[in-house]
């Protein structure tokens, strides 16, 4: 499945979004995330409000990214292909700007790299997000905006 493509000059893209209503807290999302990136660090980078009921935060890849922004190294950008805000480890500085950018806290440190940041990729390596496939709830869904 492919998350982004052009169309008479729009980008249109599939964002992950969260049904708070149909959402139980199970937490299979974050264990599918785990198991999607055979990290070392056993973190999701799905990120748990639990401010209330458990529920999902996930990276929203905004229009406007400020973690992209505050980036000095071009480590964090938006791909204008997919959409999708992406990381790359070769260039980033460890600076952490990107971490206290975020707006929705979506950006973790690895806690066994800790040169490496954790976000959400979309599971680009699986074809569709992992979170929204294994979803006993139907909760998690890919949805399409128009950029």
């Amino acid at each position: 499945m492919k998350f982004g493509f052009s169309l008479k000059g729009c980008l249109k893209m599939k964002r992950i979004k969260i049904d708070r209503d149909k959402c139980v807290g199970c937490l299979t999302c974050t264990t599918a995330c785990i198991v999607a990136h055979d990290s070392e660090d056993t973190r999701s980078r799905i990120t748990i409000d639990s401010t209330g009921k458990y529920a999902p935060i996930f990276c929203r890849h905004c229009d406007r990214p400020e973690c992209v922004y505050t980036c000095m190294t071009g480590a964090m950008s938006k791909n204008k292909e997919t959409g999708l805000v992406e990381y790359n480890k070769d260039h980033c500085a460890s600076c952490y700007m990107c971490i206290m950018a975020c707006p929705y806290g979506v950006l973790k440190a690895d806690s066994r790299k800790h040169k490496e940041i954790m976000k959400c990729d979309a599971c680009k390596a699986h074809g569709t997000a992992q979170c929204v496939e294994r979803c006993p709830m139907a909760a998690i869904t890919l949805e399409e905006v128009t950029e």
